[in-house]
């Protein structure tokens, strides 16, 4: 059994839309710049038309570097916006509001899935019934 740790983390690549690609959830104690690869993966895997993948600040370094040796592929990072110049990063923000919908299930409001499938299951349940709705 694997060591339990407080809280999880949700990774997404999501299209220009907004459209769920891929999510991966796993232990909190798990960096960002390592554990990015672990959703950019399946998402190539499934849509090899993609051509660059956009990531905030967190992801740099590993990511970064890992990207580019296992799946020849880019990324654009997103600066740190800087306090007093705010401005609206497009690619960014599509990332941003699809977490935010998420958000709006209640399911996901609070960790409750015990096995991480589940987790993934139920952000993919909650992105579907955000999409029925926009219909």
């Amino acid at each position: 059994m694997g060591e339990k740790t407080k809280g999880r983390k949700r990774h997404i690549v999501v299209d220009v839309l907004g459209c769920l690609l891929s999510v991966v959830v796993h232990a909190a104690n798990i960096h960002d710049t390592k554990a990015g690869i672990f959703t950019a993966k399946p998402a190539f895997k499934r849509y090899p038309s993609i051509q660059k993948f956009c990531a905030d600040a967190g992801y740099r370094g590993t990511f970064v570097s890992d990207l580019k040796q296992q799946l020849g592929l880019d990324v654009d990072i997103s600066e740190k916006i800087k306090p007093h110049e705010w401005e609206k990063l497009p690619w960014r923000w599509i990332v941003e509001r699809t977490l935010s919908w998420f958000n709006h299930s209640r399911r996901l409001s609070k960790d409750y899935e015990i096995t991480i499938l589940s987790a993934e299951a139920m952000v993919k349940i909650s992105h579907i019934h955000t999409l029925l709705k926009r219909l």
